[in-house]
């Protein structure tokens, strides 16, 4: 079956495919076999490095659990405070004022254009220098200032772009029965650009979670990766399987992000749907009445 996109696979082509499949299954079937066996005769694998994590809570209360609660703690603050002013940025930018949409394009392509990391050293350097944080709360007042202002750049084009891939039509449509600008905006384009923007911003919500690392690996923020140097050296250097734990913590957490965004985005669409009753003959017999008198 052809397609706009592409023709139809003919019978050389789908062997062709079928071999590559096959080619590249036995090639990661031999690099797991590899690498389970290098850590096998490495001792990675004994049970002695792995007990702590399944026969006692000593590893979760003391490590994993404290910093699992610092990774959620930065990464929420940094998302409540970086979707707001985001948004407000990317609807400045689309803004008919210059003297709006020029400040806001310059703030935002600043802080874009900046590693996150680099905002994260300047924010504990602002706060030692210049404020009374204590110095046990400058590592997460600097983790989170840095992720605010490099992801709240990054959300505001992602609102500016979902924004302006809407049909022209709709903000015609409804400045013709009389909405204001901002209306338009916060009644019109808004309520339709979050489905399309949803992915993007989950995506970038995710990066935020991640990135709550650095402040682990170079301001000594107490975050979930740090924990494990911590815990690999005090249970022996078991490096492999405290990593392997804490890599797993990860993965659950954002897959159950982006699971639930994507029920999210299911429910947005099923209330976009239209739900409205048909009129059958009988319900229009007393327009028809009114038309012939």
């Amino acid at each position: 079956m052809s397609s706009v996109l592409y023709d139809a696979q003919g019978p050389r082509a789908k062997r062709r495919n079928v071999l590559f499949t096959v080619v590249f299954l036995v090639l990661v079937a031999l690099l797991l076999w590899w690498v389970i066996g290098t850590l096998w005769d490495k001792g990675q694998l004994d049970w002695a490095k792995w007990e702590m994590f399944f026969t006692g809570s000593e590893a979760w209360t003391t490590y994993i659990l404290p910093g699992l609660w610092s990774t959620l703690k930065a990464a929420a603050l940094s998302v409540v405070i970086a979707l707001p002013l985001g948004a407000v940025f990317g609807i400045a930018r689309l803004s008919d004022h210059a003297w709006v949409r020029v400040p806001a394009g310059v703030v935002v392509e600043f802080f874009r254009s900046i590693p996150v990391l680099v905002l994260m050293i300047f924010g504990l350097a602002l706060f030692a220098e210049y404020t009374s944080v204590s110095s046990d709360d400058r590592p997460l007042y600097a983790v989170v200032t840095g992720l605010v202002l490099y992801n709240a750049s990054v959300l505001a084009e992602i609102v500016r772009a979902g924004i302006l891939t809407l049909p022209k039509g709709q903000s015609e449509a409804a400045m013709a029965i009389g909405l204001r600008k901002g209306q338009v905006m916060r009644l019109v384009l808004l309520p339709q650009a979050v489905t399309a923007m949803l992915p993007a911003i989950v995506s970038q919500l995710v990066v935020i979670v991640k990135d709550t690392a650095l402040g682990g690996a170079v301001l000594t923020y107490s975050e979930l990766l740090s924990s494990a140097n911590t815990m690999s050296g005090f249970y022996g250097a078991n490096t492999i399987a405290s990593y392997t734990v804490i890599a797993v913590i990860y993965i659950a957490l954002n897959f159950a992000l982006t699971s639930f965004a994507s029920w999210l985005e299911r429910r947005l669409r099923q209330g976009k749907k239209s739900t409205g009753a048909v009129l059958t003959a009988d319900d229009n017999q007393p327009n028809a009445g009114a038309i012939a008198a």
